[in-house]
């Protein structure tokens, strides 16, 4: 069964915060942010809280997974940008690593230009491939996760990903992350039945069985095609609460892809004045449809 939760609040510490906010919304799966998600600060972390927070997850069953920070982008064509980003992929592979995690989710980034998509490509290959061959066989998997497409996305729809991977030499250290807000903003229609079985078909086919390492689950308040990136609450959104209602994160659930693949929400947390009650709701929701589909299949 995928193991469903939410990108957790830290407040007060990744074991004290973190842990208390994984229990209050029931969460079996966990991410986080191990620095300042809109800066390029690198943070070492404290080491009382972390090995609290990997012995929690791991007494808890809880798959831990990173997201890197929204700055980084290996295709741009500033070069303070491409350093810092590398650095910071190396740097969140190695948190990673420490705090036992599973994943370490980066967004595929921007050539930001036009007649820059294959120089981008060739950065990836030149910059993030040494990267990885250094990282240890044993450590989180780096997963790429196709964005909104606003720009010149180097990945967005799920086709595009076939492409960006063979820019890493399929490294076997590269997976990816599959987000259904952004696959939904960058064209692909989840909304109408076997909308979201053919968008997972396709993903498997351009990358190949076993790379899907993590879903993010984000229902979207615009329209199919928008390449805007805003979440919302699973079935209150454009994707989840329309004619079809959750069927499309049904279908999500019971493809033989996600089989086993952790699953998270980045949805509001907040709901009637609880910080934490929009996550719960969400998390619950998930799991009824899981669990449903698999006494349908029995």
């Amino acid at each position: 069964m995928p193991p469903i939760g939410a990108h957790i609040q830290i407040k007060g510490g990744l074991a004290k915060g973190g842990l208390a906010y994984t229990d209050a919304v029931d969460a079996r799966a966990v991410q986080v942010f191990v620095g300042n998600p809109r800066g390029w600060r690198l943070s070492d972390g404290d080491p009382t809280q972390d090995a609290l927070f990997t012995a929690g997850c791991a007494e808890r069953g809880v798959p831990s997974f990173i997201h890197t920070p929204f700055l980084v982008n290996v295709g741009s064509p500033t070069e303070a940008t491409v350093e810092q980003s590398i650095a910071t992929i190396a740097h969140n592979l190695a948190r990673g690593a420490q705090l036992g995690c599973q994943g370490v989710v980066v967004h595929a980034g921007s050539a930001v230009g036009e007649d820059r998509y294959d120089d981008a490509l060739r950065q990836l290959h030149e910059r993030l491939l040494p990267v990885l061959d250094a990282a240890p066989d044993d450590g989180p998997r780096l997963l790429v996760e196709p964005t909104a497409g606003g720009g010149r996305s180097l990945a967005a729809t799920v086709e595009d990903l076939g492409p960006y991977l063979d820019a890493l030499d399929r490294h076997p250290l590269v997976g990816v992350c599959f987000d259904t807000c952004h696959a939904w903003a960058a064209g692909h229609d989840l909304s109408v039945p076997g909308g979201m079985t053919a968008t997972l078909d396709a993903l498997e086919a351009s990358v190949g069985p076993g790379r899907l390492g993590l879903v993010h689950a984000n229902d979207s308040l615009d329209e199919c095609g928008s390449k805007r990136d805003r979440h919302t609450t699973i079935g209150a959104g454009t994707i989840g609460g329309g004619a079809y209602g959750t069927g499309p994160f049904a279908e999500l659930l019971a493809h033989p892809s996600t089989a086993g693949v952790p699953l998270v929400v980045e949805t509001p947390s907040e709901r009637d004045g609880v910080a934490w009650a929009g996550h719960a709701g969400d998390i619950a929701l998930l799991t009824s449809l899981r669990d449903a589909g698999l006494a349908a299949a029995a």
